[in-house]
Order: structure tokens, then sequence, then C-alpha cells
């Protein structure tokens, strides 16, 4: 009988530990490219079994499913958001007994559309995007014929399943609260052109002024905001009158505005109110804490690998679209509008 090769085997055979090994063939970091590449391509020489064919049977065994995450190098450099997903995924997928193979995309793979050697050097049963990276990288990924769900990213262009927030509505729902607090002269800050998400909560934003029958200001929406202190200067500095309250795409716009106006002498909330979206790091350590958009980030990872499975074996269902809820978070940076003496 053939012994059953093992991760001990490979890292003897190489010389390496077996941990190198593991972080290889998971795809976890810590491992260089080069050393990554000789132990997956080691372990299908000697016929490791989670590099064999996929499908095939093991007595009454299956092969275990590889399944490759692949980000921007931007995407994944963003922890504190793109890093939680990343970490449920890799829950959900450990869960399910499959292994996880993390590809980063640099800016030359992305303009060359060089795809990832393990879509080639592997057998890979399913992927998963995460994020923007360019609609003809994601297209020319989705025309492998692999199983890929986007995460956080949608277009018209890319036929895939996508896992999404629901921004349109969340951000009605904190422009409503606002609007509810008295706040009429509303800001809007963040850079639709960035991400679809963004340009989604814009469309919210300007749903929640005419459901309350407020004209939209143009003075007041910054749709092209950068996320750094000097935009948000720029923009403050040419304001010719000021909004009662602020509703950000992100919470690193809310932590900035807020900053901003505080440096300028207004107080939070008892001059202007502040609201953003995500509930992320910078809403809870900015002072005051920041009214919110929660995100179920868990969610997004274990919604992800659901479908994900499900399209493996349901290669020609209609593509599927899933929004995932979010909930207002009310914290001290929101409150009632003062009435001026005019009012």
């Amino acid at each position: 009988m053939k012994k059953k090769v093992t991760m001990q085997d490979i890292a003897d055979r190489l010389n390496i530990s077996k941990n190198s090994v593991s972080q290889a063939l998971s795809g976890k970091p810590g491992v260089s490219e080069e050393t990554r590449r000789l132990v997956q391509n080691t372990a299908e020489e000697m016929g490791y079994s989670i590099l064999n064919s996929r499908n095939q049977k093991q007595g009454d065994k299956k092969v275990l499913k590889n399944i490759a995450l692949i980000a921007s190098d931007y995407a994944f450099s963003l922890k504190s958001f793109f890093g939680e997903i990343y970490l449920s995924v890799e829950k959900e997928v450990r869960a399910r007994g499959m292994n996880l193979f993390i590809e980063p995309i640099d800016r030359d793979s992305k303009v060359n559309l060089t795809l990832p050697s393990l879509l080639t050097n592997l057998e890979i049963d399913g992927i998963l995007i995460l994020s923007h990276i360019s609609t003809d990288y994601i297209s020319h990924i989705i025309n492998t014929g692999i199983p890929t769900i986007l995460i956080d990213h949608h277009s018209p262009y890319l036929m895939a399943d996508s896992i999404l927030t629901n921004n349109r509505f969340g951000a009605f729902i904190a422009v409503e609260h606002l609007i509810q607090l008295g706040h009429r002269d509303i800001a809007f800050v963040g850079d639709i052109d960035i991400s679809p998400s963004y340009q989604e909560r814009l469309e919210g934003y300007l749903l929640a002024l005419k459901k309350y029958g407020i004209k939209p200001n143009e003075e007041f929406m910054f749709t092209n905001a950068q996320e750094n202190q000097g935009d948000i200067n720029v923009f403050l500095d040419h304001l010719q009158n000021q909004p009662s309250a602020w509703f950000c795409v992100n919470d690193g716009h809310g932590f900035l505005v807020t900053s901003n106006l505080q440096h300028r002498g207004f107080k939070v909330p008892e001059d202007v109110s502040v609201c953003c979206f995500d509930n992320g790091q910078l809403s809870q350590i900015s002072t005051p804490k920041i009214t919110t958009m929660d995100i179920d980030l868990n969610n997004f990872g274990k919604k992800a690998v659901e479908q994900l499975c499900w399209r493996m074996e349901n290669k020609e269902e209609p593509i599927h679209e899933i929004l995932l809820p979010t909930k207002l978070i009310i914290r001290e940076s929101t409150a009632e509008k003062k009435l001026k003496s005019s009012e």
C-alpha cells in the first residue's frame, strides 16, 4: 500500500520547517513567493492530496476544495475593513474543510492583465475577489471559467455573483436620522468614483432628502473628496454657508471631518452633527464617538463562501446579487439641531 504523503515529508524533501510548508500550502503570509511556488510544485510532484485533480475520490473521502482569495495590494492593506472580511472568509473556508490561497495583485499585474500563477499551477475550484481591482482584470479572471464571487463590488460588465452592502438603504437611514433631528442643511462627503458603494451611498443620501422634501444643495455635496486632511480643509475653506450636519461615506472621512470641524472651533454635536458609514475603528476612537451605519463584516465572509459553494455546484444558474443589511448605531456625534433665535 502506497504511503500517504504528509507535510512533514515535503518539509524533509526541501529541508524547511513543517510550518513553512503549511503556510505555503494554505496561502498564509510568512514565506516568500519563491518558497511558496517551490512547496506547491514539490507537493504536487509528491502527490500530496490537496493538489490532486478536483473532485477526485480517495476511497470514500473527497479531496479538499481549493479556494483562491484575490484582491489588490491596496485592499489587503486596509486591515480595519477588508482585513476583517479576509479573516471571516478564512474562518468560513476552514470550517468547511477547504484550502484557502491568498493572492495580492500589484499594479503591474493589473495593467498587464497577468493572472496569478496559482490559477494555472494549481487546481483552483473557486475564486473570491475582494473589492475592486479593475473591470478588465476581473473580467479576465471570470473568463477562466472558474466559479467566481465578487465581495463588496459589482459592475454591469462583470457576470459574476456579488455579495454587497445595501448601501442605498443604509445611507437613506443615516441621513433620515439627521433629518429627524431637525437638520436640513446636510453635507455629503466622499469620492463616488472610487467605488460603486460610495455612488450608491450618494443615491441613498439624495433619496432621503427627496423623501422629506429637501432640495439638494450642491455647495454641500463634496463628491470627489479624497480621504485626506488636505482635501477636507479645502472644502471647508470654500464653504459660504455652514451645514448643520455631515454625512460621510466611510469612517475615515467621518473622522477627518470631525477633527477638522473641532480644529475650527465647532463643537460636535452641540454646533454640528456628524454621521458616517462602516462602524470601523476610527468611528469608535473619535472624540466624540461617531454615529455610523454598522456592517456585519463576518457575515460578508460567511455569505461569500456560502454562495461560492453553491455556485460551484450550480454553474449554469442566473447571476445573483446578495444585499446584506446595515444597522444604525447612534453615538455622541449626532444631536438635535440648535434653533437660532431667528428660526
